[in-house]
């Protein structure tokens, strides 16, 4: 069986969601890889067309490199292929969307042949933003006409047509960031869930795609949770599941959920539950790797008298804002605390740029792993433990356990119904 209908097939039966990693940091890949290979789970790895592209995007890297780097995490980690699914996010025209219709949408199909000959089979077609001239978000009707343009586009060009595995939808949260701190979250209504499926699949049609439409897995859904630069918005478990039903006699269709990042740890069961099979994360992975490593700066200070890590981070950003100006609200105090401390995480597109300073400060940390009552001042017991389990030197073991920590509540299992 396809391994992401596998995945549906047991949700559908009470399993669990499988995580879907959207990022590019290594440490943050590989302490995901490890996780899924010591509890023998699926895994899926997701790039966005912001990130990864025919260009390289901003990560550098075209969709051919980031699987090639990805799977030489794989093979580092030793976790069975079998295991990892790769996944394309916001494929669509809205990395060129401030370029007209017809120049973005050219631009997104040679994306997709990218992609889809890359090996990416877990197919996001997400054209909700408008281009130049258009409204900021078209309609499902438009939207839809152009996700079924570029299925077209992965049919004619994918390897194996049959495993491709497609993700529609336009309730979601702009791409690589989360909504402002005043945005209301609700959940999608029903009948709006409703006119989004039936636009794609009257859409699919009209392309003459109705084996590409049998194929198409996961609705993009609101559930009713967000996180904004500042505060989370928590999923309310109490709520009536009024989306379930849109899925009746419609096969493995299952919904898929964004920005799942930060909310409790029983949150993740009950979306099982709720046939919210696929939970995306990302942020909140960079943003416990980022606390990890600030606490081993904490502990490299004391030990050696050093600067903190921060102050080259602060350096960086305000010389080159683009990556959090315009993202982050308030004076100028409440601006740098976000910077480094906010949901958003905006500071995880400033790393490459640290990469030997990082280093040097890990490899100045040494192989003797400081006193306890050093490492319980800045770390919590919870990483401390796991940690121990990884077959890694301790301040790189600490910094996987961390990001693994915040992962491990993905893998539980579904509530009961």
């Amino acid at each position: 069986m396809n391994q992401l209908d596998a995945i549906l097939t047991a949700n559908q039966s009470g399993g669990p969601a499988v995580p879907s990693v959207c990022s590019a940091h290594p440490d943050v890949l590989e302490a995901s890889l490890r996780l899924a290979r010591d509890l023998n789970r699926s895994l899926v790895i997701e790039a966005t067309s912001n990130q990864v592209n025919q260009f390289g995007g901003y990560t550098g890297m075209t969709p051919q490199d980031f699987v090639g780097f990805v799977q030489a995490l794989m093979q580092k980690t030793g976790i069975d292929p079998a295991l990892v699914l790769f996944g394309g996010d916001h494929l669509g025209p809205q990395a060129w969307k401030k370029e007209p219709a017809d120049s973005a949408m050219a631009k997104a199909r040679d994306m997709m042949i990218a992609y889809v000959q890359a090996g990416f089979t877990k197919i996001h077609l997400d054209c909700s933003e408008g281009c130049a001239g258009e409204d900021p978000a078209v309609g499902d009707d438009l939207a839809a006409s152009r996700a079924a343009d570029l299925a077209k586009v992965c049919e004619e060009n994918a390897p194996d047509p049959s495993a491709l595995r497609y993700i529609i939808g336009t309730e979601v949260p702009p791409p690589g960031g989360a909504r402002s701190d005043d945005d209301h979250i609700a959940p999608t209504p029903p009948e709006r869930a409703l006119a989004t499926l039936q636009a794609h699949e009257k859409a699919f049609a009209a392309q003459g795609l109705t084996g590409a439409w049998a194929r198409v897995r996961g609705l993009v859904l609101q559930p009713g949770l967000e996180f904004a630069p500042a505060h989370v918005d928590h999923f309310d478990m109490d709520q009536p599941d009024h989306l379930s039903p849109i899925l009746q006699g419609r096969g493995l269709m299952c919904f898929e959920a964004h920005s799942t990042d930060y909310q409790q740890d029983a949150v993740y069961p009950d979306l099982a539950r709720r046939h919210f099979a696929i939970l995306k994360v990302g942020p909140a992975l960079t943003f416990a790797w980022r606390e990890a490593l600030y606490a081993l700066s904490h502990i490299h200070s004391w030990q050696t008298g050093a600067p903190h890590i921060s102050e080259i981070l602060e350096q960086v950003m305000v010389q080159q804002p683009g990556y959090w100006q315009g993202h982050l609200h308030g004076d100028e105090a409440r601006q740098r605390q976000l910077r480094h401390f906010g949901y958003a995480d905006r500071i995880r597109y400033y790393w490459p740029q640290v990469t030997d300073q990082v280093q040097a400060m890990i490899t100045a940390l040494g192989t003797t792993t400081p006193p306890d009552p050093l490492l319980d001042q800045y770390l919590p017991a919870t990483t401390r433990a796991r940690a121990k389990t990884l077959d890694l030197p301790w301040p790189n073991a600490l910094l996987q356990a961390h990001v693994q920590q915040m992962l491990l509540p993905y893998f539980a299992e579904s509530a009961a119904s």
